[in-house]
């Protein structure tokens, strides 16, 4: 059986892909976050570590961080695949769906550690993907908004039937693979438990909404 790590975002589409590896009998061993330089969030969703160290506790794995900027981001995750080769992770699981430019990278960066990459999701239909995520019984919520595609007020909300619904209404891919927005997964068949979140006041910059969350427990 094949041990892998995630490249974890904390949303659902890296939720999705560690999950369905999972179901092609692969054993998880790992979450990996990349974080922004003074590592206060991550770099792809803004999470703080602690909601992550929450996801990571409830899905009974260890999480590895990294705080790059973008100048060095792919030195510091290559240095990151080194270590998880190191202690016998040699296969890594990605949630791309379709976006090119991300599969190449995945599989150029990771070939020259030695990592083996899978992209379960790749080439699957949008609305499969979102489908399999709500018929597996995850809960995705709302957390970050591009703010020329999407209102504001769609943070905080959780992904469901009636919402997507309301995305596609507004002319958004329902995924969000173009960045329209962020979500992060609080429940699921593979969480030991929830992930109870605390919202803050909604945060505005570059261009997107943000909805700052910590968690309670």
């Amino acid at each position: 059986m094949k041990t892998f790590f995630t490249s974890w975002s904390g949303g659902k589409d890296s939720t999705l892909a560690h999950y369905t590896a999972m179901q092609q009998d692969m054993l998880p061993a790992a979450l990996v976050t990349m974080f922004e330089e003074e590592e206060t969030r991550s770099r792809s969703h803004a999470l703080p570590k602690e909601v992550l160290d929450a996801q990571a506790a409830a899905l009974n794995l260890p999480l590895y961080t990294r705080g790059a900027s973008w100048s060095d981001y792919e030195a510091v995750f290559s240095n990151l695949l080194q270590e998880l080769r190191s202690r016998g992770i040699h296969d890594g699981v990605f949630g791309d769906i379709d976006l090119e430019g991300h599969r190449e990278w995945v599989e150029k960066v990771c070939t020259a550690q030695g990592i083996q990459p899978h992209q379960p999701l790749w080439q699957e239909p949008r609305e499969d993907v979102l489908q399999r995520l709500l018929d597996a019984g995850f809960h995705a919520i709302i957390i970050v908004v591009k703010e020329d595609r999407l209102p504001a007020s769609f943070l905080g909300r959780s992904i469901d039937p009636p919402l997507i619904k309301e995305l596609e209404a507004h002319g958004v891919d329902p995924c969000g693979e173009e960045g329209e927005f962020h979500t992060v997964v609080v429940d699921g068949p593979i969480f030991s438990r929830s992930v109870r979140l605390q919202y803050g006041e909604v945060e505005h910059h570059d261009g997107y909404a943000f909805l700052p969350v910590t968690t309670t427990d």
